[in-house]
């Protein structure tokens, strides 16, 4: 028997926390799934979007942007690099700065992730009218959780 098929009230599956977090690892998956049509993870599909949104911006903006430990930032924008995704270069007013944009490829790369996520998430909403989502965004924008927690360790 499954999780999900176990009646409320047993085993704990009326507790909020485990709730969310079936519903975050079936949603983990499909996204995850979503972004492998470029062959990209979770972070390094949020780091072509902002870079996609943005343009181009320090490294430390990026950083300060996402909210993660400096070396996973490095880590992440070598891979995108490699894939010629984005390009990093002194920024020329400051030689200690890098500053990181999108290229042509990583924009392509992003429109495909982003019609991805997008299916994913009609398909996951679609019970839920334009008020529910919004209200459903706001009381998740409350929970207390942190990209900087332990548990958020994906490269």
């Amino acid at each position: 028997m499954a999780l999900e098929d176990l009646p409320t009230g047993t085993s704990g599956t009326d507790r909020l926390g485990l709730l969310l977090a079936r519903h975050g690892g079936i949603t983990n998956l499909r996204i995850r799934d979503a972004l492998g049509v470029n062959g990209l993870t979770s972070r390094q599909g949020i780091v072509l979007m902002n870079l996609a949104s943005a343009g181009q911006m320090s490294q430390q903006a990026l950083l300060e942007a996402l909210e993660v430990d400096p070396s996973v930032l490095v880590a992440i924008l070598n891979e995108l690099e490699r894939a010629g995704l984005v390009e990093r270069r002194r920024d020329p007013a400051d030689r200690r700065r890098h500053i990181v944009e999108i290229t042509p490829a990583g924009r392509t790369a992003t429109t495909v992730a982003e019609d991805a996520i997008a299916a994913v998430e009609r398909d996951l909403f679609a019970d839920l009218d334009d008020e529910q989502v919004a209200q459903l965004r706001r009381l998740l924008s409350r929970v207390r959780t942190s990209p900087n927690d332990p548990a958020c360790t994906e490269a």
